[in-house]
């Protein structure tokens, strides 16, 4: 039995990653990277620095070009500004549509593209760490319950029944993905979220506000915020 997980570096692919490490060994998994064009690599970095904590060695794709006509705010080439602002509150400007950081179907493209690798490489399942809270408000839909339950049954028909789609912390918050990753001696200290490229975290866009909200609840500090 082996898995591929989509590894971004941030908090929920890390915990992702070390769940899947935790069920079939390390020997059996493989992280995938994807740069889509984002404004900073950061988080690749982050994810480098994980794998060797893991002693993984990872695989890199690079899906830029599927991005070019999206003014998607994350994207280098999108004049539009990073909000500085909560989900919660972004939500309440875009009438129920996505929030401006949404890139478009970016997971229905990552495992896709990462159902072809794990069929390539005798793998059975597909991790990814979708959360409940992205989805909330149809902020990213694409990290939603419907939405894992439709692509899970689309790559495993369209797998010949050979692969799976697992999505362990759809159903829970970002604090339950920390605690879980508490037990799992995450290295939360590697990892990074903001979507800022800064030395330090920015605290003010959407992923960080939620990032430092899930260590609050559960009696920590995000160590990236320790001095």
């Amino acid at each position: 039995m082996k898995a591929i997980v989509l590894f971004s570096g941030g908090i929920d692919s890390t915990t992702c990653l070390a769940l899947a490490i935790e069920k079939f060994g390390k020997e059996n998994v493989t992280a995938l990277s994807i740069t889509y064009g984002q404004k900073h690599s950061k988080e690749l970095a982050a994810a480098k620095s994980i794998l060797n904590y893991y002693e993984l060695e990872g695989m890199e794709l690079d899906l830029t070009p599927m991005f070019a006509y999206s003014d998607c705010s994350l994207l280098n080439h999108s004049k539009v500004e990073i909000p500085q602002t909560s989900y919660a509150e972004q939500l309440e400007y875009t009438n129920g549509k996505p929030v401006s950081t949404y890139v478009p179907f970016r997971n229905g493209l990552f495992l896709s593209s990462a159902a072809s690798i794990a069929l390539a490489k005798g793998c059975s399942s597909i991790y990814y760490g979708a959360h409940s809270d992205d989805a909330a408000g149809n902020a990213y839909p694409d990290c939603s319950q419907t939405f894992n339950e439709a692509i899970n049954r689309a790559i495993y028909e369209g797998s010949g029944k050979a692969l799976q789609v697992v999505a362990p912390f759809v159903g829970l918050t970002k604090a339950d993905v920390v605690s879980e990753g508490l037990r799992l001696n995450v290295p939360y200290h590697l990892t990074w979220s903001c979507y800022e490229g800064h030395t330090t975290p920015c605290r003010e866009c959407g992923t960080c506000i939620d990032r430092e909200k899930a260590f609050k609840l559960n009696g920590l500090i995000d160590p990236l915020l320790q001095e």
